[in-house]
């Protein structure tokens, strides 16, 4: 008996909900990382993000949500409709229940910032090392850059 109570008490807990604070077409967006901050509270219209469970758009009133991000484009539609783009090389995304959203980035920059030669480089770099990789920590390290770099030459 006293299980089916604590049951019945974790599914309540566990339901997913809409926000319920937001009350207009936009939402507080801060998006940083630990070497610059690109927006602190700003009014924001929608924020699209690559993360582990796919890429998925954020809009007033979305589900909380805890997300990890995947090395990617960030787009940041602010509320006159113009987008900002992104590049992300992983961190996490959180939307709180009053529909603000914190994105944490490790490393980011402007789109417009990517040189497409350098990047093609770079993941001809990161190709070789992980073919030459031994250890099973050096091949994880050496994907890791090889999917950032793939992502960052998508990008550009």
């Amino acid at each position: 008996m006293a299980f089916r109570s604590l049951a019945l008490r974790t599914v309540a807990l566990c339901r997913r909900t809409l926000a319920t604070e937001a009350a207009s077409n936009t939402f507080p967006l801060t998006f940083a990382s630990p070497y610059s901050s690109l927006y602190e509270g700003a009014a924001v219209k929608q924020v699209d993000i690559p993360s582990t469970t796919g890429h998925f758009g954020i809009l007033p009133n979305h589900v909380p949500t805890i997300a990890i991000l995947l090395p990617g484009v960030v787009s940041v539609t602010n509320e006159a409709g113009e987008v900002q783009k992104f590049f992300v090389s992983s961190g996490t995304a959180t939307i709180h229940a009053d529909s603000s959203v914190q994105i944490l980035a490790e490393e980011v920059c402007d789109i417009g910032d990517i040189d497409n030669a350098a990047a093609r480089s770079g993941l001809e770099a990161a190709q070789s090392k992980l073919t030459g990789a031994s250890s099973e920590e050096d091949k994880a390290a050496a994907q890791i850059e090889v999917d950032v770099y793939q992502s960052m030459v998508a990008a550009s």
